[in-house]
């Protein structure tokens, strides 16, 4: 039986990993992470708010297929994946909603940056509900620095809803100005996949 003393042990270590995925969660989001985002459930409609996504990144925006093929196309020299935070987590009010999940449920909650030639490009935000993890769907928590795209596109089961565009409240001009997200279904599973922009990315001509 476990002494008072190791259980104690265990239920501070559990605060602290609980404390840190929140810090790490946290940092990934300011100053320069993903900033609140007016969704449209149009490319047309985002237009009217800011033409300025017409052109080079409108081509971006309405892209087909594998937006991870794309830019690893795009790259002189390599594309990596970097983790900025994953587990689970409340996604926010409108991603519960866009989902049909109570705001109080969690939901798996992963945060990657996608660089090429070691510059960042895309932040991407996946929100990945518990019902989804059964099964097959386990995988998905284990991706490590696999790409979800080049997961999902490989897996004839996952189909792609339509696209909407986001257009992001910036509160820094390092941070996206625009976005795009679907949502992934199979079967009665799906997933929510958010991709933003980043300036350094060069999808802006007036950046």
């Amino acid at each position: 039986m476990p002494s008072k003393d190791s259980k104690e042990y265990s239920k501070e270590h559990s605060k602290e990993h609980s404390k840190a995925l929140s810090r790490k969660h946290s940092d990934a989001l300011s100053p320069t992470g993903i900033p609140d985002t007016h969704w449209y459930q149009s490319f047309a409609a985002a237009g009217l708010h800011d033409p300025a996504i017409h052109g080079e990144l409108g081509h971006w925006l309405k892209l087909e297929g594998s937006l991870t093929r794309a830019l690893q196309l795009r790259c002189q020299h390599s594309f990596r994946v970097e983790i900025l935070s994953e587990g689970f987590t409340r996604p926010n009010r409108e991603e519960a909603h866009t989902l049909g999940l109570s705001p109080r449920h969690n939901a798996w909650v992963r945060e990657v940056c996608l660089l090429g030639d070691d510059t960042p490009w895309v932040l991407a935000r996946t929100i990945i509900p518990m019902a989804t993890l059964t099964g097959r769907g386990r995988r998905l928590r284990h991706l490590g620095r696999q790409p979800l795209g080049a997961y999902l596109f490989s897996n004839t089961q996952w189909q792609r809803g339509l696209f909407e565009t986001g257009l992001c409240q910036r509160e820094s001009p390092d941070q996206p100005r625009a976005a795009r997200r679907s949502r992934f279904f199979s079967g009665d599973k799906t997933l929510l996949v958010g991709e933003y922009f980043l300036p350094h990315g060069r999808f802006y001509a007036d950046e």
